[in-house]
């Protein structure tokens, strides 16, 4: 069965080698379609592979569109919207656990739309560790090429409103589930 908006997820992303990276514990479903699965937590536990624990600052509203190798995490903070995208496989949702292949590069855009790209040495020396296939690495390319032109088109989570929309809508999920 599906989980349903109000449902709290687990989120876990591995390494290529199949390695936990870090996991979110929970966070709570606002959408999900044929699509994209939207989420929201807020203050969350993140345990990260070393059992190193630590909590998010700030709310945040987590966008996995289905098929696409990579997924945005919009932080909300008093002087704007920081996103975090990480590049990685599509996401598996099965029951409520969502999880996915992280690839190491990440691109950090700041509320102005300007963006850094993180992570580039992390990603070729993994890609040589544990071996990524060609395919791998061109779809991770590809990727970052798509957030970047998604960054520039203001297309999917950087459209004008859309992180505010959502954000209303998961403290309306929220509530519900108090």
């Amino acid at each position: 069965m599906s989980p349903t908006p109000g449902s709290i997820l687990r989120i876990e992303s591995y390494k290529h080698d199949q390695s936990l990276h870090r996991s979110w514990d929970k966070t709570t479903l606002i959408h999900t379609s044929d699509a994209v699965v939207i989420a929201g937590n807020d203050r969350v536990k993140v345990t990260e592979a070393d059992g190193r624990e630590w909590r998010t600052r700030e709310p945040a509203i987590c966008t996995f569109g289905r098929g696409q190798w990579f997924n945005t995490i919009a932080m909300i903070r008093d002087d704007g919207i920081y996103y975090y995208c990480n590049i990685g496989s599509p996401f598996s949702l099965k029951g409520n656990f969502l999880s996915y292949i992280d690839y190491d590069l990440d691109v950090k855009v700041f509320p102005d739309m300007t963006y850094s790209i993180l992570d580039e040495e992390e990603f070729r020396m993994h890609s040589e560790q544990m071996n990524y296939p060609p395919f791998v690495v061109e779809r991770v390319r590809t990727a970052l090429d798509d957030v970047l032109q998604w960054v520039r088109l203001r297309r999917g989570p950087f459209q004008s409103g859309f992180v505010q929309r959502w954000y209303e809508r998961y403290q309306l999920v929220r509530q519900d589930e108090e």
